[in-house]
């Protein structure tokens, strides 16, 4: 499967919008999801992608400063970018 590239502006009505291809992701193995030009993020989007990463075989998360900076604040960092997660 191809990368899910992520825009800029990261809300709620966005992940709406993201949700089925997040869906088809599931069972087709590893997933490359570019979150490298996310400017603005969203409670909608940290919860699209921890349950992603549960959700899904292998995830790796590209992700922006202000997404890790999300992360980070929300104490989701090890869970979002960690490759072995508790």
């Amino acid at each position: 499967m191809s990368p899910i590239t992520l825009p800029a502006r990261c809300d709620r009505a966005t992940v709406e919008s993201l949700l089925p291809d997040f869906v088809a992701a599931v069972g087709t193995g590893a997933l490359r999801i570019d979150a490298s030009q996310v400017t603005h993020v969203g409670q909608a989007l940290l919860q699209l992608l921890v349950s992603a990463r549960r959700s899904i075989e292998s995830v790796t998360i590209d992700a922006s400063p202000a997404l890790r900076d999300a992360a980070a604040v929300t104490g989701l960092t090890v869970e979002l970018f960690e490759e072995t997660r508790a």
